[in-house]
């Protein structure tokens, strides 16, 4: 989304109009954001208030040198993740040895696929996967961040990060081949 320069301008200048058009433009996509990281509705909702309002605090500092959705993007993750790393424990499973890449792939397609997943179905299977799981899943998967960024972010070692996700990934098959299992059944009593 491009944002329109004269709520940048405001929104430097401190306009609450502004302000609410921004929020009003990037809340729902960036509830969806939040909501990737947190436990629930609510602790979503109020990640996606804290990282506005750091938004609010630090658009001053934007430089217009890429584009504005990826600046306020990061500034959410942070803010979600630190709210995690300060407010509770990160269960993750230590790591389970060396582990490269091609132990992280899993190739094998889910039994009796019949069509696509939903997204809303895809993203609850995900939302319910253990909190370490979770969120190295999402910053590997959907926010493109490396092992050592990931190690680096949540002060734990690429061999941490790689196991999470091998094991995310594990669940996210064991769910998905539940998802068809059930699908073929229907579809098979229909």
């Amino acid at each position: 989304m491009i944002i329109d320069e004269s709520i940048l301008e405001g929104c430097i200048a401190g306009k609450r109009e502004a302000q609410y058009e921004l929020y009003k433009k990037f809340a729902s996509s960036m509830l969806a954001l939040c909501f990737r990281y947190a436990r629930n509705r609510v602790e979503a909702e109020d990640l996606l208030q804290e990282g506005f309002l750091k938004v609010f605090q630090k658009i001053s500092s934007f430089r217009r040198e890429g584009s504005f959705e990826g600046w306020m993007k990061r500034i959410m993750i942070n803010n979600a993740l630190n709210e995690i790393k300060k407010n509770r424990r990160i269960p993750f499973l230590e790591d389970i040895g060396v582990i490269n890449e091609t132990q992280i792939v899993d190739t094998d397609e889910p039994a009796g696929i019949l069509g696509p997943v939903p997204a809303d179905v895809l993203l609850e299977m995900i939302r319910l996967l253990p909190e370490g799981y979770r969120i190295v899943f999402t910053l590997y998967v959907m926010e493109d961040y490396s092992h050592k960024e990931i190690a680096n972010e949540l002060n734990i070692s690429e061999n941490t990060s790689k196991t999470q996700l091998l094991k995310a990934r594990r669940v996210l098959k064991n769910k998905l081949n539940e998802y068809y299992t059930i699908k073929k059944h229907n579809f098979i009593n229909e």
